[in-house]
């Protein structure tokens, strides 16, 4: 049994709050310097960096984990993470349809930019991508089952776009078998004031600047014999589900 040190909620330069330098192949570095294992890619609405990501992060020694951060019908930000990209991409393409498309105004908002994975501008997004989807709150286990993956509310210790704050509890949803906070020292306190039980927690730091990435504390013990990145990454998605 090894440590797998993590951080599974970082933007890159493709959502428009992730400052330009968060590049896949500076995350990448980034998280080799902060000491992490594991990291997960989970820019707003989309997963279109996740490719480009995984290259940059297996060729730091990472494992990479492709992932988006979605804001439901009802602003509430919630955390997918898939197991294998195929899925996280098929997914992308799926809440594609789901978008409420309004121009990116980037002089408010900034660049949605998408690159490849030696940090090339391949393209960009016009439509602004942190806004609401027309996804509903309760929709979103079965739409993680439905294509492999997992999520969870994502930051519930946040005013913003907690799913706490929006709905003034943790709601009864069976499928949210985890839930993330950005601040560990509240766990206690928001355990002992709303309904969120035995849930997995997950801290993560929602990185919009490289320097907001967290360091190596929190971590997952696994068993990784025979050793290959796959298991790892099956024995962590084994234990969040």
């Amino acid at each position: 049994m090894n440590k797998y040190y993590y951080d599974f909620h970082i933007h890159s330069c493709l959502s428009p709050c992730g400052d330009n330098d968060n590049t896949p192949a500076n995350l990448a570095g980034m998280a080799t310097l902060n000491n992490l294992q594991v990291v997960a890619l989970t820019d707003h609405n989309t997963c279109k960096n996740c490719p480009a990501f995984f290259k940059a992060a297996k060729a730091q020694g990472i494992i990479p984990i492709a992932g988006m951060e979605l804001t439901t019908a009802e602003d509430i930000h919630i955390v997918f993470l898939f197991e294998k990209l195929e899925d996280a991409l098929c997914f992308s393409e799926y809440i594609e349809t789901r978008r409420i498309l309004i121009e990116n105004r980037v002089d408010i908002f900034g660049e949605q930019l998408v690159i490849n994975e030696i940090d090339e501008v391949i393209g960009t997004d016009l439509y602004l991508l942190s806004n609401a989807t027309n996804v509903s709150v309760d929709e979103c286990p079965s739409l993680a089952e439905k294509f492999s993956g997992i999520c969870y509310p994502a930051h519930v210790d946040r005013e913003a776009n907690g799913i706490i704050a929006v709905l003034g509890t943790f709601p009864d949803i069976k499928g949210f078998r985890c839930c993330e906070f950005h601040d560990a020292s509240k766990i206690e306190e928001y355990k002992s004031k709303y309904p969120i039980g035995d849930r997995h927690i997950i801290v993560s730091s929602d990185a919009h600047f490289l320097w907001d990435m967290k360091e190596a504390k929190e971590f997952f013990l696994v068993d990784d014999e025979p050793y290959s990145s796959d298991l790892v990454r099956h024995r962590i998605f084994e234990a969040l589900r």
